[in-house]
């Protein structure tokens, strides 16, 4: 299923893989900022992109039916800490990250807690900070190292706050783009989910129990009327503790 003539970008992360099934080869595969500012200068006919790049740049659909979310732990999305959550003054940002940083710090404003963030110089580096945010690869490389760190997995915050799922990323596609490459992505999607077997035996990272436990369990990728709910809730908290504004997703089939 080549994917030209169509532009299409995606994250280099694990969790992406069931998203871009047959459509690999066609993809530019960049970390979540690269890529979002390739989508926004026009470079890109789709992409999955961090969901707040839809919530706070106006001109780009959201592709209904496919997402990466969680419903509860979703592993790789986390504030690894030394201090308290309510003694916790700086927190050093994984550079990769847009939406987790946002989710972060609605959970803490939530709690009534707005510590400074500072950028990670390099996610190698996080080790030796008291509180560091991660996501993705490098998250789950952090974890499965030794490490004395508190590990506060926002999906579980979030499921514990609101009882939702929450939306990582999403399909964002040009403002009329043709029903052709709606249709491939969720082909793709569809493909994925159901080599996600063989994804779990052939794929070398970390091991194969905690991929079947992470593709299988901690990521979903429906964007189904709970995830919907979720992200509309999601919006409320942005709009009261984010400060900027905020675009209400347009979900396209």
């Amino acid at each position: 299923m080549p994917s030209a003539p169509f532009r299409l970008g995606s994250v280099p992360y694990l969790n992406a893989v069931p998203l871009t099934a047959g459509i690999e080869h066609g993809c530019v595969f960049l970390p979540p900022s690269r890529l979002a500012a390739e989508l926004h200068a026009g470079r890109l006919d789709a992409a999955l992109v961090s969901v707040t790049e839809v919530l706070f740049h106006d001109g780009h659909d959201v592709l209904d039916g496919a997402a990466i979310a969680s419903c509860g732990p979703v592993a790789s999305v986390f504030l690894a800490h030394r201090e308290p959550l309510g003694q916790i003054r700086t927190v050093f940002l994984d550079p990769a990250s847009c939406t987790s940083v946002n989710l972060l710090r609605v959970l803490l404003a939530e709690r009534g807690l707005a510590p400074e963030f500072r950028l990670l110089a390099d996610t190698a580096d996080a080790a030796r900070h008291d509180n560091v945010l991660l996501i993705g690869n490098p998250a789950i490389a952090f974890r499965r190292a030794p490490h004395d760190h508190e590990l506060w997995d926002l999906g579980e915050a979030w499921d514990q706050l609101t009882g939702l799922p929450f939306v990582y990323a999403v399909w964002a596609l040009r403002r009329g783009a043709p029903p052709e490459l709606r249709a491939r992505l969720l082909m793709a999607k569809a493909a994925g989910m159901a080599a996600i077997p063989r994804t779990v035996a052939e794929r070398t990272e970390y091991d194969a129990d905690f991929r079947r436990a992470y593709l299988g369990g901690h990521i979903r990728y429906d964007l189904g009327d709970a995830e919907k709910a979720g992200l509309e809730r999601f919006v409320e908290l942005l709009l009261r503790h984010g400060g900027r504004q905020v675009f209400p997703p347009r979900f396209v089939a």
